[in-house]
């Protein structure tokens, strides 16, 4: 029996119509502006996700290497879901195994949204871990394993936030 969530949700009342939102996150090339992890560069091809089956690679940085993520998008429903599958993108992210280039390990990340009214909705992005070898995700370096410095909660916390700051504008 697991003894830890392998769930984390993170949600934040946004004043921005839902479909402004999802605009932006069906916008791999604007991802970048409004992650909290610090770890975003950029996105290989810019095309808007549309749907599921859909694949956008990301730019990464983590822990002083760069490095790409393929993300298949496995949940979408327009103005209120998306999820994806992150997949390793280069050789040494596959761990050296090019059999595991474009294989996603399992775990997930997405954003539900919940519209309260016209202009304000309620925004969770989602990160589960999916399968129990994964679980280390979620407990590594003391939950901090994204940058080192914040944990999974708060660099969630920090991505809502951005994203506010963001469909404001």
């Amino acid at each position: 029996m697991r003894e830890f969530a392998t769930t984390v949700e993170v949600t934040r009342r946004i004043a921005a119509p839902a479909a402004r939102l999802f605009e932006l996150l069906t916008s791999p090339g604007r991802h970048h502006e409004f992650d909290g992890s610090d770890m975003l560069r950029g996105v290989v091809d810019d095309q808007k996700i549309t749907a599921v089956g859909d694949i956008f690679t990301m730019k990464m940085h983590r822990l002083g290497r760069d490095y790409l993520m393929i993300n298949y998008v496995v949940d979408f429903e327009l103005d209120r879901r998306i999820f994806w599958q992150p997949a390793p993108g280069d050789l040494d992210t596959a761990g050296g195994d090019a059999a595991r280039l474009g294989v996603p390990a399992g775990y997930s990340w997405g954003f539900v949204l919940a519209p309260e009214s016209d202009d304000v909705t309620q925004v969770s992005e989602v990160f589960d871990c999916g399968l129990l070898e994964n679980d280390w995700i979620i407990q590594r370096e003391g939950g901090s394993w994204i940058n080192g410095v914040h944990s999974v909660e708060q660099s969630m916390a920090e991505t809502l936030a951005k994203l506010e700051i963001l469909a404001g504008n």
